[in-house]
């Protein structure tokens, strides 16, 4: 099968006619169904189609990233701006719809606690507690994917919002989204920086405008039984190319709460493959080797039995599913993750992704005006 060659660029060569300062790794594809089709639908799809690069969501928790909380937030409020803006205009009114108005204001003391928390945590008689300093506010995050949510709808049903929206509207409610989620990943890493280095969770999802969906067949998800939610360094999986809350982060993130029917609506189990894909950056997470994690999943499995779900059933979806790996000696000299992790933080930029016959180049930058201008022609 053929491997797939991702060649990065030095972020400050971008925009000029150097094109030397360039690294690369390979991935090889997993040697089962699931491996072959994404190959495929990467080749024929997505490179072939020479489909958009969504470079505005593509590096996470990388803690030294350009794409810092002040910008993030900042950016968030510009696209609450104009969806507040268009909800004046009456459109969604016109059309029988209720207003709908965001009241939240984002900055960094919004989405976390602040530095002047402790930081870290203790251990008390009934167990682990973690100190405020640097925490992510879970609440008005769930806040404001709950808005997208309800703005965007679901990929088989988009909401009437979105559907009205115009072009740059729908444009701002994917951004919601996309932006919350690039959030809590760089506030965990910024918080595993300074009291568990070693724990930074730096990772890479690689998606597309217009990516097409295929439904996942009974033999890709037997990759759920046999992974998890094991995360390897280096490894690659497939992207989550739909909308919606899975079990695991109702679980984690609500409080393990009673499922409810209302609960229920909002969880979605994965029902398409396609030729995007995530790469984990971060050191090896297995259930063998960090007794943490396994007891973390004993957790959630003993919840989905007092819901009288089955944790076995690959048809919830719970895990992820593999699709490759990074050959990390042959394209970086080491497999020592902060080593890699120094490299990779100069070349946050994809600039070329070849796979056989088939390759395509990306020569844009997020932070160009002309390239939100792009996306938003790509979303009429």
């Amino acid at each position: 099968m053929k491997s797939v060659k991702v060649i990065l660029r030095d972020y400050s060569s971008i925009g000029t006619n150097n094109t030397n300062n360039l690294i690369d790794y390979d991935i090889r594809p997993a040697d089962n169904e699931l491996g072959r089709d994404w190959i495929y639908a990467l080749q024929t799809d997505i490179l072939q189609n020479s489909k958009h690069l969504e470079k505005n969501y593509c590096f996470h928790g990388f803690p030294y990233s350009k794409r810092n909380l002040y910008y993030l937030c900042g950016q968030l409020n510009i696209h609450i701006y104009n969806i507040n803006r268009f909800n004046s205009t009456g459109a969604w009114q016109d059309a029988g719809l209720k207003p709908y108005i965001l009241e939240e204001h984002f900055y960094p003391e919004a989405v976390r606690f602040p530095h002047n928390y402790p930081i870290g945590r203790i251990k008390d008689p009934q167990g682990k507690v973690k100190f405020l300093g640097l925490q992510v506010k879970h609440n008005i995050m769930n806040r404001l994917h709950n808005h997208f949510e309800q703005l965007q709808g679901t990929v088989e049903n988009p909401s009437k919002y979105f559907v009205i929206a115009t072009s740059e509207i729908r444009y701002a409610i994917r951004q919601l989204n996309n932006l919350c989620h690039e959030i809590e990943t760089l506030c965990l890493s910024e918080r595993k920086l300074e009291t568990e280095p070693f724990w930074v969770r730096p990772s890479q999802i690689t998606t597309f405008f217009k990516a097409t969906r295929f439904n996942l067949k009974d033999k890709h998800r037997k990759g759920f039984r046999e992974n998890g939610y094991d995360r390897e360094f280096g490894g690659v999986y497939m992207h989550w190319c739909q909308i919606g809350k899975t079990l695991f982060e109702v679980w984690r993130d609500e409080g393990a709460p009673v499922l409810t029917n209302s609960i229920c609506e909002a969880i979605t189990h994965l029902q398409y493959y396609s030729g995007e894909f995530d790469i984990e950056w971060g050191n090896t997470v297995t259930k063998d080797t960090r007794s943490f994690h396994a007891e973390f999943m004993d957790q959630f499995v003993k919840w989905l039995k007092q819901n009288n779900l089955n944790s076995r059933d690959p048809k919830l979806s719970l895990g992820y599913l593999k699709i490759g790996q990074v050959n990390l000696k042959k394209s970086f000299g080491t497999t020592n993750a902060q080593e890699i992790w120094k490299i990779l933080g100069n070349y946050l930029d994809i600039y070329k992704i070849e796979c056989g016959k088939y390759s395509c180049t990306y020569d844009y930058r997020w932070d160009d005006p002309k390239y939100i201008e792009k996306q938003i022609e790509e979303l009429k």
